[in-house]
């Protein structure tokens, strides 16, 4: 029985690996979900100070086993009070807020090593590091503060692991860069009448998340490989 289960298993891994040479995709959909943080006005060092939640849904095209194109949807909160602050606002001023971010970008993301499973003449990894950078719109509506949009530079490393031929899993965080001072309430703009530059005033958003995606559309692949 012992020997039966083991050839039944090995049959089904060579299945595997054999179904895993022969296919690859375009495409893949995805969804994560962690913890959101925030730098600005009201937090200048640490970043999930006071924790909010974020969660994304993505589209990516896998242009080849090192480079992709992604497009995203991410929500989240941020969250700040001046009273975690050593800073003196002026007039003694003290603020709290709790902001809701929605983020449409894309970004190019590039894959340290060869991305998948099988065609080991490609010498492909299950694993890989990985870094993003892209370009977004984001909406911010701080608690009693109106609505505020502006342009958003995302930044992102992580690593990404497949678990089987189309299902992948990846751990990543990702600082954005909001062109703007008003995600934390129009309340703590240009407090200190200093004009704003690419690293003072503006308001930077941070996720730490896990996602998962699911790969579909298959391409045509011909191996050139010559042994």
């Amino acid at each position: 029985m012992l020997r039966i289960l083991t050839v039944i298993l090995a049959v089904a891994s060579a299945g595997v690996a054999v179904h895993a040479q022969e296919e690859e995709y375009k495409f893949d959909i995805g969804a994560g979900a962690g913890m959101s943080g925030y730098l600005g006005d009201v937090n200048h060092s640490n970043l999930f100070r006071r924790p909010g939640f974020v969660g994304q849904l993505s589209f990516r095209y896998l242009i080849d086993t090192r480079w992709a194109i992604r497009g995203l949807f991410t929500a989240s909160t941020i969250k700040g009070n001046t009273a975690d602050t050593k800073m003196v606002l002026p007039d003694g001023m003290q603020y709290r807020f709790t902001s809701q971010l929605y983020d449409l970008g894309a970004r190019a993301e590039f894959n340290f090593f060869g991305y998948g499973i099988g065609e080991t003449y490609k010498r492909l990894r299950r694993w890989s590091p990985y870094l993003a950078l892209g370009l977004g719109a984001t909406v911010a509506s701080p608690g009693g503060g109106g609505v505020f949009a502006c342009m958003s530079v995302p930044m992102a490393f992580g690593v990404k692991f497949k678990v089987m031929p189309r299902l992948n899993l990846a751990a990543e965080f990702c600082m954005t860069y909001l062109v703007g001072d008003r995600a934390d309430g129009r309340n703590l703009t240009d407090l200190y009448q200093i004009k704003s530059t690419f690293l003072k005033n503006n308001d930077w958003n941070s996720n730490l998340m896990i996602s998962i995606s699911y790969e579909f559309g298959k391409r045509c692949v011909t191996c050139h490989y010559v042994d």
